[in-house]
Parts: C-alpha cells; structure tokens; sequence
C-alpha cells in the first residue's frame, strides 16, 4: 500500500507542466542507493568494513521487502587490500585477487566524465541480489579500467579508498557523475537517489545540470531536494570528505556550478557532506546518540536517525538459523519474529552456540596453530585498527587481567581487524596486542586473526562467548558488529556510545562499560578500570557460576536486540521516513 501511494505521487506531479516536474514525472524506480563501497560477500571484496557491509546488508534487507532499487558503487578491482604481518607483527597490505567475472557482467554501456582536460570512459558490471521473497536489486559496479582511457584514470576503480586526496576526489567523481550518466543509459530516472555518506554527492552536480530549462535556484533547489537523502555516518570531522576549492576548479574546469560552491565551501574547504546535506529533503545519522553529534557539527541543517541494522539472514551461523528454522516462524522474512528466541529451548541454544563456537576454534588452529578451549569464557574484538575504538584498552593493565583470569574464571581473546595503509598508529596497535600474546600466556591465551572481512566475521563473531566493543565517547556512530552479535545470542561488553545507548541494557542483553569521567585524560584509565569491574563482578560470575542466567541474557540479545537492530526495520523506516519525504 506504502508503495502503491508513493507512487501515486509521481503520478500527481506529471500533471504538473513545469520543468521540474516533467523531470521528475519521468521517475519510475524507487530508490537509486549510492555508495563509495558495498559489500555483498567476501567473494566480492569491494568493501573495507562497517559502511560498505552495513551497504550491502541495507541493499539486502531491502531485496528482501520487494523494493524497486537500483545501486552503485565502485568496481575496487583489486579490493581494500589483503593482510599480512611481518615478523615483528607490523602489518603489511597486498592487492587482493579475484575474478569479477564470476559474480557480475559487464553492461554493453559506456558513458564519459570530464576530469580535468581529459574525457574518463566509464562502464559497469551488474550483480543481481534477490531477496528472501524471490525480488532482485541489480547492483552497478563502476569501473574506469578501459584500454581508451589514460593510465591514471584506468585505475580510478582499482583501489578502494587508495592514493591521495586528489585519487578520492576523482574516484567521487566517478561515483557520482558517472553513476547519473550510466543510469540514465540504463533507462533508469529514479524517484529518490539516497545518498550513503557524503563520496556520492558529485551526484547532486549532475542532477543540477539536468534541470538545465530550470532558471529560478529556488526552484532547482526544491527539486533536488524532492530528489536526495543523505545519511551520514561519521561523528569524527576528519571523516567527511573535503577538497581544497582550488581543486574543486582545477578537476571541474571551472564548471562547478555557483550554487553548489556556496552551499558547500567553508573555509576554503568544499566540503561534501554539507553538499549533500543542502540539497537533500531528508538527513538522518545512524543512531540516536549519533543525532545528537550531527547536530552539534551541522547545526544549519534538521538531522534525523534511523539506526542502523543488520541483515539476519546473513548473518546469523549456519547453527542457530538452524535452530530458528526449528522454533520461530518465518524469522527470515519477518525479522521481528526473533522476539520469540525467549522460548527456545536452553539446552538446544547452548547445544547451537556450542557448534559455532567449534567452527571458530577450527578455524583458528587451522591458521594460527593455536588450540583454545571451549569451555573457557571467550571474547572477541574485530573492528578497523584506529585509535579511538581503543583495542587495547582491554590490555591496559596485564597483571589485573591475568589475575581476573586466574582467581575469578578462565579468559581467552580472539581478536582481528585491519589499520587503513595510511594509519601508522593503528598498526602500531595492532603490533602491540599481536606482542602481548606472549607476555599474556600462559594465563590468558590470545590471537589475532589476520585478513578480517565478512567470512572471518561470520565464524568469529557467532563463536565467541561475548562481543567486546571498547570507543571512546561519542566517537561511534552506530557501529553493527554488536547487533551481528546479538543475532547469535553473543551479548555485548560495551561502552554505551552508538548503538549500545539504544541496545544495552546491564544484565538484561549485555554490560555495560564506563564510569563518568572529569576530563579526557581520565577516560583511558576510568573504562578500563570499569571493564576489569564488570568481569570481576558480573561477566565472569555470570559464565562460570549462574549459566542459567547467562543463558537468559543470550536469549534476550536475540529477542530484544536481534529482533529490532536488523534491516528489515531499517529498510521500512528508511521508506517511510526517508524516500517519500519531499520536503
């Protein structure tokens, strides 16, 4: 019913003879989602983490609800980057291997971007996504790597988030510009073009150029705003894209148009969030919490949240979808379903999680040679390496933690994640936990996995017994590994930032973390003197003393938390709130 009236809306605006309306009277999809990076599988390593897998789980949750969309990204052929690590643990970076060919085909299109002096060929490949119910999404996987194009534009597509700041600028332009332009050949005229994070806001430049017959700004303005939603996702100023404006003129030749720069620069800076967020109808963060922050960094604009989700189907092990395809009905199609998790039986969500927790375990020997036991309370940590996730706040104090291993219940920690090539201080973490092994052992054992991406998740993340997630407020925005968690009857240990503000609940669907502090240099040491707390006097009791209740709070992460933090909520909320708002 939902789409049959929003689509009664464009029928209501052909009756309209203006310009504006003419071009919006041509819209016949739904939705165009747009974004830097998705990731469908680790067989197509077109993503690096947390945005481009939220991407493709939205992508999927909305497959799964029948949703007319279409999406575009970028081809990153030679993907983020594998990991190795040298002797003395720093980490190394190689490109990845994989064959295109076997996932998607290439579309018989081509279409042009001028970036300086010189015209970039464009194509795409196509993936098509079906969802639960049968419906397809066709995702477009730009790619510049054509023999007509110059050497340094061939390889625009090749490396996700690589080079310098001017290789992500024209590597946005492809994304927005050309990812317009190849729609357009396609016959694609969508009805709203949801922009994921500000990388595809060149868009907005070629949909302004497209109201060409439109004089009055005022009215080019309502029109791309009736066009766009923009959904943020960085509470972090550094991490919203911003190019010095002389670049702005050099790679469009002068040919930015005067509304757009004015909207967009502050400081000399043109900033694409605040480019997105100027001609979009809707602004959403990723999080309640996450609202607040937005606010305060763009205070000119409404910001709204629809907290993030993930996609169930996906991510819940092979074990406990087993064991939901047993007791709750269609829970694959109907997310909200999960709330009766509550009526599983104990012993058969203990027997579940016993099995996925031996499919970790295996999986570790097998690359680390390290055995771990099954019976020793497990916590996993898995995140992008930087400093303000705070990976090793847990090892901040060595001789408390052995102590709490040793007279209060039996620790072992898997960890995994990788540092952006350009972040020194976040391999240097890495170094260090991967160094502390040794001096850990043989009281607590400790690995970490290398080369982290969506299958490593989908064995470590469902295996361990607790999901630790340790930022500094109120540094993260959401953050979905905790809900991934969730899905699998993992309970949370975490700081009350992102998600986990929504989510948590101590002792009910995990702990929390954290006492008030006075200043920022108290913080480090007062959660980590809160975390070595809550696993002295509730975690650690909880596992190894009272696992009835323990076996409660891992019920109630999947019916509290699984059944609400999942895409299908998240797709229904974004078209509802985000894809029929025009104003």
């Amino acid at each position: 019913m939902l789409i049959n009236n929003y689509l009664l809306i464009g029928v209501m605006e052909q009756n309209n003879s203006s310009p504006t309306s003419q071009l919006l009277a041509s819209c016949h999809d739904l939705i165009a989602y747009f974004s830097m990076e998705i990731g469908l599988s680790h067989q197509i390593p077109t993503y690096s983490g947390g945005l481009g897998v939220l991407a493709g789980d939205t992508l999927k949750g909305i497959a799964d609800l029948g949703v007319d969309t279409v999406a575009v990204t970028l081809l990153s052929e030679k993907g983020y980057f594998d990991q190795t690590f040298t002797d003395d643990h720093f980490q190394q970076e190689h490109d990845v291997v994989w064959e295109k060919e076997r996932f998607m085909q290439r579309v018989p299109h081509v279409v042009e971007v001028v970036i300086e002096d010189r015209a970039v060929n464009v194509t795409a490949w196509k993936h098509i996504l079906t969802g639960a119910g049968g419906h397809q999404v066709t995702v477009y996987f730009l790619d510049t790597n054509l023999e007509e194009n110059a050497p340094e534009d061939r390889g625009l597509t090749s490396h996700l988030y690589g080079g310098d700041n001017t290789y992500r600028l024209r590597q946005e332009m492809v994304l927005g510009i050309a990812g317009v332009r190849l729609l357009r050949k396609l016959n694609h005229f969508p009805k709203k073009y949801h922009l994921n994070e500000g990388h595809a806001a060149f868009l907005i430049y070629e949909l302004y150029n497209e109201l060409h017959e439109v004089h009055d700004e005022a009215e080019k303005r309502r029109a791309l705003q009736k066009l766009c939603s923009f959904t943020t996702h960085t509470p972090v100023a550094a991490g919203h894209d911003a190019f010095p404006v002389e670049d702005i003129y050099h790679f469009f030749k002068g040919k930015m148009p005067q509304e757009l720069l004015a909207s967009s620069v502050r400081d000399g800076k043109f900033s694409m969030t605040r480019l997105a967020m100027h001609f979009s109808s809707y602004i959403n963060a990723v999080a309640r919490k996450h609202q607040e922050v937005s606010k305060k960094m763009f205070p000119e604009y409404p910001i709204h949240y629809i907290t993030n989700g993930v996609h169930v189907g996906t991510w819940a092990s092979k074990p406990i979808a087993q064991l939901f395809d047993k007791h709750i009905i269609d829970w694959r199609t109907h997310n909200l379903e999960l709330r009766n998790a509550i009526k599983i039986p104990d012993e058969e969500l203990i027997a579940a999680h016993r099995e996925s927790k031996e499919l970790l375990f295996s999986y570790v020997k097998e690359k680390t040679g390290v055995d771990l036991d099954p019976e020793v309370l497990t916590l996993g940590f898995a995140r992008r390496a930087t400093a303000y996730k705070r990976a090793d706040l847990l090892l901040r104090d060595i001789p408390r933690l052995k102590h709490l291993s040793n007279t209060v219940g039996k620790i072992q920690i898997i960890y995994a994640g990788k540092a952006h090539p350009r972040d020194h201080q976040g391999k240097e973490i890495i170094q260090r936990i991967r160094n502390l092994a040794r001096e850990l052992a043989p009281d607590i054992s400790l690995v970490f996995l290398e080369n982290y991406d969506m299958y490593v998740a989908s064995l470590l993340i469902p295996g361990v017994d607790v999901w630790l997630n340790t930022p500094k407020r109120p540094l993260e925005a959401s953050g979905t590994s905790g809900m991934k968690a969730a899905v699998n009857g993992v309970p949370s240990l975490s700081i009350p930032d992102g998600w986990w503000v929504e989510g948590g609940i101590h002792n009910i669907t995990g702990w929390n973390i954290g006492y008030e502090f006075s200043s920022a240099d108290d913080e480090d040491a007062a959660d980590a003197d809160s975390l070595y707390w809550v696993l002295e006097h509730d975690v650690l009791p909880t596992f190894y003393h009272n696992k009835k209740e323990f076996i409660q709070i891992m019920k109630r992460a999947i019916s509290l938390n699984g059944s609400y933090f999942n895409t299908h909520r998240m797709a229904k909320q974004y078209l509802v709130q985000a894809y029929t708002r025009n104003n």
